[in-house]
C-alpha cells in the first residue's frame, strides 16, 4: 500500500494544481508547487543509505515538503526539537536509529552543523530534474511513518512511533470531523515536531485545506499573530491556551471551528472565546502524543464562561478507555483515578533499546488490546462526565498528605485575574514546602493573601503554597507550550 495521506495529497495536487496548500508571511504555496518541491526532496533522498532519517527543520514550505518527500520515500522520520542541545540532539537521533540528519534550509543546518549530515532542497536551478509529484513506495500499515517526541517537560523527551495505518485513520478522521476539505484555512501554530500538526499540517493537506504556517521567528508576537490570522481568513483553529491569549484582541467571525488543547483554559481565557469567534463551534480536545485526540468536549458561550473545569468529553470513534491498575470500565468515586486508554491511532511503545522501557506505560487488557498509561488523574461527576484533577507525576507528601500540584494550579487559574500559575516544590530539610508563581491581568491586581484566600476556601491546608510569588513576565515555555517548570523560580 502507499500511505493514505501521500494519495489523497498527490490526488489534490493533480485536480486542483493551483490551489493553495500552505501560506507563511511572504508568500503563498500552491498544491502543484508544493508536490513538486516534495518530489524533488524525494529524488534527492533516493542517493542516501536506506534507513531512518531526521528532519531537523523550523517550519517552512521547504520544511513541510521534505517530510512529505520522507514520507513518499518510505523513510521513517523522526522529527525532533530544533532547541535541544546538541548532545541531547544526537543521542536522540543515535536512538532512533537515523542514518542521516536532515535540514531543510542552510539555516536550519547552521543550528547544528555538528549533527546535521545533509540539507535537501534549494534553489530551483539547484534541484536535478526529478518527478514532478511524489512517487510513493510500497509501505505497510504496521510500518513506522513518523517518529514524534514528547515534550521533556517532566524529563528527558520519550520518542514516539507512529505507524503508516495510525496516521491514515487519524487524519481520516480529523479531516472528517472538521471538515478540511478545499476551501478551508487551518490555522497552524504548533511546531513541527509536535504531535498536533497531525491535525494542524497532515491531515489538511490529505484533504486538500490551505495551512496557515505560523512564523516560529513571531509566534510570540500578537500582533504579528492576529494580523496574520486575520489575513488568512482562517477558518479552523486548534492550539494551546498560549495562542488563544495571543488573539485576545482580535475578533474573527470567519472561524467555523475552535480547538483548546494541551493545557487546562483559565476560565478568564475561556470566557473570551465567544466573543473572539462568534460563530465557532468550541470543542475542547484532549490527548497525549502516545495516543493522539482520545476525548473531545463540545462547549458553548455559557460553559465557556463557567467556573467550573471542561470535562474532557466523548471518547473518539473507536476509543477503548479503562481506569486505574485493574483496568475498571467505570472510574471509583476516590477523587482521582489514572486514565488508560487504547485508541485506533496510538503507538505501540517507545524507541528505546531497552526493552522494559518501551512499553512500561502500557496495560495488555482482558480483551488483548494494549492500553497506554496516561498518568492524567480523572474524575466522575454525578452525570458520569470525567474531569482531569492532575497527573500521577505532579503528586507529592506535604507534611505527611499527597497534594497535586496541578490541582492547586487550576484553583489558582480559576481565579478571575489570574492568567498563568505554575506551582513549585522544594524541600526543606525534612519539609516539602510549595511555592506558587503567579502571572496576572494586570499591576495591582492580585495580591499574596487575596490569592491565599482564594485557595483556603477551595484547597485542603497543605495544599495552600507556603510562598506566592507575584510576576510580571509571561511564563518560559517549552517548543511544544507548555509551561517549562525547570527554567521557573
Amino acid at each position: 500500500m502507499t500511505t493514505e495521506l501521500l494519495r489523497d495529497f498527490i490526488a489534490h495536487a493533480e485536480r486542483e494544481p493551483s490551489a493553495p496548500a500552505l501560506r507563511t508571511r511572504t508568500e503563498k504555496v500552491s498544491y502543484a508547487e508544493l508536490a513538486t518541491m516534495a518530489g524533488r526532496a524525494q529524488k534527492e533522498l533516493n542517493a542516501f543509505p536506506a534507513g531512518p532519517v531526521a528532519v531537523l527543520a523550523r517550519k517552512s514550505p521547504q520544511a513541510v515538503a521534505l517530510v512529505l518527500g520522507c514520507l513518499a520515500a518510505g523513510r521513517p522520520l523522526l522529527l525532533p526539537p530544533i532547541d535541544l542541545g546538541t548532545v541531547a540532539l544526537g543521542e536522540l537521533c543515535a536512538r532512533a536509529g537515523c542514518v542521516e540528519v536532515l535540514a531543510a534550509t542552510p539555516e536550519d543546518a547552521a543550528e547544528h552543523p555538528d549533527v546535521v549530515t545533509a540539507v535537501i532542497g534549494g534553489p530551483d536551478g539547484e534541484h536535478p530534474g526529478g518527478p514532478e509529484v511524489p512517487e510513493p513506495v510500497a509501505v505497510a500499515g504496521q510500518d513506522t511513518a513518523f517518529m514524534l517526541t514528547t515534550s521533556g517537560s517532566t524529563g528527558t523527551p520519550k520518542i514516539v512511533p507512529l505507524s503508516a495505518g495510525a496516521v491514515a485513520r487519524f487524519t481520516e478522521w480529523a479531516g472528517d470531523a472538521f471538515g478540511l476539505g478545499p476551501g478551508e484555512v487551518v490555522f497552524n501554530y504548533a511546531p513541527l515536531n509536535f504531535d498536533l500538526c497531525l491535525l494542524d499540517v497532515w491531515a489538511t493537506l490529505r484533504h486538500g485545506g490551505c495551512v496557515a504556517l505560523v512564523d516560529p521567528a513571531l509566534a510570540a508576537n500578537p500582533r504579528y499573530v492576529c494580523d496574520f490570522f486575520a489575513a488568512c481568513g482562517v477558518t479552523v483553529v486548534q492550539g494551546v491556551p498560549m495562542l488563544y491569549q495571543l488573539l485576545e484582541e482580535g475578533v474573527f467571525p470567519g472561524v467555523r471551528h475552535v480547538i483548546v488543547t494541551g493545557d487546562h483554559a483559565p476560565v478568564l481565557l475561556r470566557a473570551g472565546l465567544p466573543r473572539r469567534f462568534p460563530r465557532a463551534r468550541l470543542h475542547n480536545v484532549y490527548g497525549c502524543t502516545e495516543t493522539n485526540d482520545s476525548f473531545w468536549h463540545e462547549f458553548d458561550a455559557a460553559e465557556a464562561a463557567g467556573p467550573a473545569p471542561l470535562p474532557i468529553g466523548r471518547p473518539l470513534p473507536g476509543v477503548v478507555v479503562a481506569f486505574g491498575p485493574d483496568l475498571a470500565p467505570v472510574p471509583p468515586d476516590d477523587g482521582g483515578t489514572e486514565l488508560l486508554v487504547w485508541t485506533p491511532f496510538q503507538t505501540e511503545g517507545y524507541v528505546t533499546p531497552d526493552p522494559a522501557a518501551a512499553t512500561g506505560r502500557f496495560v495488555t487488557g482482558p480483551d488483548g488490546r494494549r492500553f497506554f498509561r496516561t498518568g492524567d488523574l480523572v474524575r466522575r461527576d454525578a452525570a458520569g462526565r470525567l474531569f482531569l484533577v492532575g497527573r500521577d507525576d505532579f503528586q507529592l507528601k506535604v507534611r505527611g498528605i499527597r497534594v497535586n500540584l496541578e490541582q492547586i494550579e487550576r484553583v489558582l487559574l480559576e481565579h478571575d485575574d489570574v492568567l498563568e500559575a505554575a506551582v513549585v516544590p522544594a524541600v526543606d530539610g525534612a519539609e516539602t514546602r510549595l511555592t506558587a508563581f503567579v502571572r496576572g491581568t494586570g499591576p495591582g491586581r492580585l495580591s499574596g493573601l487575596r490569592l491565599r484566600t482564594h485557595c483556603a476556601m477551595r484547597l485542603p491546608r497543605a495544599a495552600i503554597p507556603s510562598a506566592i510569588r507575584l510576576v510580571e513576565q509571561p511564563f518560559p515555555r517549552t517548543s511544544t507550550g507548555k509551561v517549562d517548570r525547570k527554567r521557573i523560580g
